[in-house]
């Protein structure tokens, strides 16, 4: 019988994709999933963002040390943007992990893990450069519908407070031929909606010198037949340009979704974060995506607490949210990472504060939010009933999924993953729809010949703990 295996996977959409990799590098070795709750391998994918990763990931080591001693078969792998930073660290604080591989090597998990196994000795391979583009490896995707598709990998830019570019490395990117040719593949199996994934998508083309690259491949991606919705995460305010914004609003099937990284709304602060924007230039792509897009729906990331920040500072951070109206927001508190040029800088402000300033920030998000959502009752929307969400409720009697724009929606009814449904909102709340009314179903799984071609994925014992990119 072969071994089986679970991956926790903990950080952004770009983790969660190498994690479908890496379970399909794992299958392809002949592993299984666990569906047991006991498997021969676990797989930690890390995040290495703010500072509770380390926390999470030396946790939950030392909750599976008792496993190790009663089971010295079982293997513990550690990989991801955690494993490149701290390398051989791992194993002097978990010496029981049997493998610790970075972000440039996926491919090399099952050999490893095989000699750890033969040698009965722990392996660590950290490699800087690229080996292989995560889309060349094999896939067990999570999904039958629904895909990400990475158009680059790393990151030129110099964030004081982000320690991802050093991790990563600099920006590798695709030609535009093999994203659609991957594309057209996965349409081919069934998938409707990709997402393109990249650390900072509009600046797509600089590898091969063509700055407008990122918009012509979204045009492109409205000449795919059967390919109904397209989204991206993330760009950057920096390189964010008009023809993407045109590209959005005339491309039928790229949705009028934009999640737009801000992090402060204080000039000074941005510039003290090495931005490169500025409150003005930032507001200014808000409304013009707004004058092309009017129903958008524009999320956002916040960091409360940077080194520096004034009440003044945080004071213009709540005006531009009030200004620009987001949909919703990913708000962190400000988390020192060692090898960041922040970490070092003066002015670490205190914790009480930065709690006080979260929960004034949420308040005021979660109120726009749910003004926003209110203002959508009644209106009908078109629902990819998803798999996390498209499970029937009994007491309800309503399936989940994602609206064109990208919000969460219960809807009444009986449908499967796959499925599209539009109904009338009857009811919001600050994180979701509910629509009961004017319902109509379209049901893509119904052919027999196309359900035993391509079965919606079993559940996965999966882990996953998700920000944008």
């Amino acid at each position: 019988m072969g071994r089986t295996y679970q991956i926790r996977t903990y950080g952004c959409q770009m983790n969660v994709h190498d994690s479908e990799r890496l379970a399909g590098l794992l299958e392809g070795a002949g592993y299984t999933r666990d569906e047991t709750g006991a498997p021969d391998l676990v797989v930690f994918n890390t995040c290495a963002v703010r500072e509770n990763a380390d926390n999470r990931l030396y946790g939950n080591l030392g909750h599976l040390y008792p496993a190790k001693q009663q089971n010295p078969d079982l293997q513990i792998a550690v990989g991801g943007c955690l494993a490149q930073k701290d390398r051989g660290r791992i194993l002097e604080k978990a010496p029981w992990v049997d493998v610790v591989f970075g972000t440039n090597n996926l491919a090399a998990l099952p050999v490893l893990l095989e000699r750890a196994r033969h040698n009965r000795e722990a392996q660590v391979e950290i490699v800087e450069a690229l080996q292989n583009f995560p889309s060349d490896l094999p896939s067990r995707r999570e999904s039958a519908f629904s895909a990400w598709v990475s158009v680059s990998v790393g990151c030129d830019n110099t964030c004081t407070f982000c320690i991802v570019p050093s991790l990563r490395g600099t920006e590798t990117d695709r030609r535009p031929g093999d994203v659609l040719a991957e594309i057209r593949a996965l349409v081919e199996q069934g998938v409707v909606e990709v997402t393109l994934l990249g650390q900072n998508v509009n600046s797509y083309g600089r590898s091969f010198g063509d700055r407008l690259a990122f918009g012509k491949l979204l045009r492109a991606c409205g000449g795919i037949d059967g390919l109904e919705r397209v989204r991206f995460t993330s760009p950057h305010p920096r390189d964010f340009t008009d023809d993407v914004i045109a590209a959005m609003a005339e491309t039928p099937n790229v949705m009028p979704q934009l999640h737009m990284p801000m992090q402060s709304g204080s000039d000074a602060v941005l510039k003290a974060m090495r931005r490169s924007y500025r409150q003005e230039r930032y507001l200014g792509i808000i409304d013009r995506v707004r004058a092309a897009m009017p129903h958008a729906a524009i999320t956002t990331d916040i960091i409360v607490g940077f080194p520096g920040e004034t009440e003044a500072d945080f004071e213009q951070t709540l005006d531009v949210v009030r200004a620009a109206r987001f949909a919703s927001a990913f708000t962190f508190q400000y988390s020192k990472r060692p090898g960041t040029p922040a970490a070092e800088m003066a002015g670490q402000v205190p914790k009480q504060v930065v709690q006080e300033r979260y929960e004034r920030l949420i308040a005021l998000q979660e109120q726009l939010s749910w003004d926003a959502a209110k203002a959508l009752v009644g209106a009908d929307v078109e629902v990819l009933v998803n798999d996390a969400g498209g499970r029937k409720d009994g007491a309800t009697g309503r399936v989940s999924g994602r609206a064109r724009d990208g919000r969460l929606v219960h809807v009444a009814g009986d449908a499967a993953p796959g499925d599209t449904i539009t109904a009338a909102v009857t009811y919001a709340a600050p994180h979701h729809l509910v629509a009961d009314a004017g319902i109509t179903a379209h049901r893509r799984w119904r052919g027999a010949e196309r359900a035993d071609a391509h079965p919606a994925p079993k559940p996965q014992l999966l882990s996953i703990g998700t920000r944008p990119a």
